[in-house]
């Protein structure tokens, strides 16, 4: 008799995984949950940029040297949640805007908030700040 994982029993999946704040950590951040999501079968898209964008947030925004951030991925049912915690808890998110034409940044936050279900913040323990994203897939 074969017996199943918890979690394929109960739907539940995580992963997590702690990166350096840099552009090379959001990068990895993005690499390595893709293949997560792979692995998982489902699909890549819109993910992976909700991802990218968080991820390079926090290695932009939330950067404290010597400090990482942690990206999470879980899903429950249908939903995924993407959440990436930083120690940076006096750099919240201002609400997303559309930037100028000529802005070379500044749309990250508008790209999550046009492409996940929902999103928000959540403040941690001090120092820290959880940007976090669901979304149906």
């Amino acid at each position: 008799m074969t017996q199943k994982s918890p979690e394929l029993t109960t739907g539940i999946r995580h992963f997590s995984i702690q990166l350096s704040p840099t552009p090379r950590g959001a990068r990895l951040a993005r690499l390595l949950a893709t293949e997560q999501l792979r692995s998982w079968g489902l699909p890549l898209d819109p993910a992976r940029q909700v991802i990218a964008e968080l991820s390079a947030n926090a290695a932009q925004h939330g950067r404290i040297p010597g400090r990482d951030f942690r990206l999470l991925l879980y899903v429950v049912a249908d939903t995924l949640r993407i959440e990436v915690t930083d120690t940076r808890d006096d750099e919240l998110p201002a609400p997303p805007r559309l930037p100028s034409p000529e802005a070379e940044s500044g749309r990250g936050l508008l790209l999550v908030d046009t492409l996940a279900d929902r999103w928000g913040v959540t403040p941690g323990p001090p120092p820290r700040k959880t940007v976090w994203a669901e979304l149906t897939v």
